[in-house]
């Protein structure tokens, strides 16, 4: 057991068990009733019956001729009396012939803490409680310190030795840039001698999930240098002042261990643009922001420290930051290709017992878009299902079965709809999939479901992209609006009604129509300018401040050519789906009986000569 732990709770006892007692004292005490019993009742209740008064005590004060007189009857109460003059009362008791009264020697000398401190003590006490316990809270436990609000955040990671560049997969180009960094670390003097300056700060920028925080602990496994990790949010509290105390007490504690690697997670928390919203910016995180700037490139050098940081937001991020001398390094972790994926599976693949039938080469084929987490988390969850379903290894089908789950949702087979809606799912998913079908920039389709899936779709047809593509072309772009529409116009085609299930669908190819147009200069109406909302210009002040930069006439000619786009696609796609509608029945009504199809089920349907899809350019 640990002793050291039970420490502070015993010592929070105590405290609290000396409040209460001289809280009671207090009461105790205050209870004496002086404002209620005075000198005058004394002298009446001794005319009464002066024979039931036992004895009579007065207690000079130091303010003479003051004092307190406590009278205690036979019955063991005691009431007290405030007396201007205490030889008045003495006169008075010889006077009635009362001996039984003594007069105290000492001076009532605490009778002000009776009266008054106790109150001033238990105050303090509660206020030091009280600041304890938000310096416990601070500093993460019942321990905490009061002044330790200013104290860093960042923790020393332990871990960091057995990770190297050969723990991180299908980062290539990404290990080979920061290889200069993992050598300065180990052979300083080899840059010096030739007057090169490295690198002050190098931030990895990219999506979440591809391994941004593992390059940067892998720099510090290579080097065999200290790694200080800590997140942007720590350093920014409700106090002024509080985060620049722990950037400096971070850097302090990074030069008392030079040569190190300081690791700054989601540093857009503290590192956002100065100067932006509204009733002005001088606060907390820019006090913050600008003593991190200070501490990277200011006064004070700080040798062998390389800051290290990591955003998915570098767009927001605050110029200064950026310039040559602080993070003078940026490195775009991106999603991996196919050959990274591949690397990738190989490595979260490790201690998983594989069937024969699984191919990682095929999974990484057909992965496209997933980053690193994304595959870790798709073997993750096909060796779940193979756990859940009793066998000791992972199959083929358990993966696909993970890849649908990662990517629309698990699928709620328990959900109760009606045949009338099984029915327009199934017709409009079918319109989903003839179009991806057909249009040679889409698809082909991986599998067609009228299952419900966990984020509140009716359905879900899941395309299967066969390769990695940097661009996006206007003819995919077409394509994809018009496999949005699919699902309506498949509900229009068949039932003479639509739903509110094309909602999300249309939303989609209103923002994909409305980007080609604002965005990426595809309208010849419009022309190559960029209409679109300025990336930076995500706060709430600048858009008060920075109005939209065109009229109103343009306004509503982006607003015409948006809805010629999206009209003129959903005409396209109504003809290639009517065109083929003895396919859209026969699909649906498989889906009907079998409720989710395969790529090879659904592509079988496709004997007859299908009608042609027309050159979208001229849209």
């Amino acid at each position: 057991m640990n002793t050291n732990s039970r420490r502070p709770v015993n010592l929070w006892m105590i405290m609290l068990l000396m409040g209460v007692v001289l809280i009671v004292l207090s009461s105790r005490l205050s209870n004496t009733n002086l404002n209620d019993y005075s000198y005058t009742d004394f002298q009446e209740d001794f005319g009464r019956s002066g024979d039931d008064i036992d004895s009579v005590v007065i207690r000079p004060n130091r303010e003479a001729p003051t004092g307190i007189v406590e009278v205690t009857f036979e019955g063991g109460d005691s009431k007290y009396f405030y007396a201007t003059d205490i030889s008045e009362v003495e006169s008075w008791l010889m006077e009635q012939g009362f001996d039984d009264y003594t007069v105290t020697d000492v001076r009532n000398r605490i009778s002000w803490f009776y009266y008054n401190g106790a109150a001033l003590v238990v105050g303090v006490l509660l206020v030091w409680f009280m600041f304890s316990f938000i310096s416990a809270q601070q500093g993460g436990g019942a321990g905490g310190k009061l002044m330790d609000f200013g104290k860093s955040r960042a923790t020393l990671a332990t871990d960091t030795k057995g990770i190297n560049f050969s723990s991180v997969a299908g980062l290539q180009e990404e290990k080979e840039d920061l290889w200069e960094i993992v050598d300065f670390l180990k052979n300083p003097q080899k840059y010096l001698s030739v007057g090169a300056r490295i690198p002050t700060g190098v931030i990895l920028t990219g999506p979440p999930g591809t391994g941004k925080t593992l390059l940067a602990k892998a720099v510090a496994g290579e080097a065999g240098v200290p790694f200080f990790s800590i997140s942007g949010s720590d350093f920014v509290e409700m106090y002024v002042g509080v985060g620049a105390s722990r950037v400096r007490d971070m850097f302090e504690n990074a030069k008392k261990n030079a040569p190190c690697i300081v690791f700054i997670d989601e540093i857009d928390a503290v590192a956002r643009r100065r100067g932006t919203g509204l009733g002005g910016g001088h606060d907390e995180r820019e006090q913050t922001l600008n003593q991190l700037l200070v501490e990277m490139d200011g006064f004070k050098a700080n040798e062998n420290i390389i800051v290290m940081a990591a955003t998915n937001r570098a767009d927001i991020l605050d110029p200064a930051i950026l310039r040559p001398g602080r993070f003078d390094r940026k490195i775009a972790v991106g999603r991996p290709d196919v050959n990274g994926r591949r690397e990738i599976l190989a490595v979260h693949s490790k201690g998983k017992p594989l069937a024969e039938d699984v191919d990682l080469e095929e999974i990484a084929r057909t992965t496209a878009g997933f980053t690193g987490a994304d595959l870790e988390n798709l073997m993750n969850e096909a060796a779940i299902d193979a756990a859940k379903a009793g066998r000791g290894f992972i199959t083929q089908a358990d993966i696909k079965e993970s890849f649908v789950k990662v990517g629309i949702g698990a699928e709620k087979k328990s959900k109760i709809i009606s045949d009338k809606e099984k029915k327009i799912t199934a017709y409009h998913e079918s319109g989903h999939a003839i179009l991806f079908h057909l249009l040679p920039d889409v698809g082909p389709v991986y599998s067609v479901s009228i299952i419900p899936t966990g984020l509140g779709a009716g359905g879900y047809t899941m395309p299967l992209p066969e390769k990695d593509e940097m661009y996006y072309t206007k003819s995919k772009m077409l394509h994809q609006i018009m496999v949005s529409l699919g699902g309506r116009i498949a509900e229009q085609l068949i039932f003479d009604d639509i739903t509110t299930g094309a909602s999300q669908d249309i939303k989609q190819a209103t923002a994909l129509a409305r980007a080609m147009v604002t965005e990426y200069g595809m309208s010849e109406k419009v022309g190559p300018i960029n209409y679109g909302e300025d990336s930076d210009e995500v706060f709430i002040g600048r858009d008060l401040v920075h109005p939209k930069s065109y009229s109103e006439d343009t306004g509503n000619l982006i607003d015409s050519e948006v809805k010629r786009i999206v009209d003129e696609c959903y005409e396209e796609a109504k003809r290639i789906i009517t065109g083929n509608i003895d396919v859209l029945h026969a699909s649906a009504k498989l889906l009907l009986e079998k409720e989710k199809i395969t790529r090879e089920e659904f592509e079988a349907l496709f004997e007859a000569p299908v009608i042609e899809v027309n050159d979208q350019e001229s849209i």
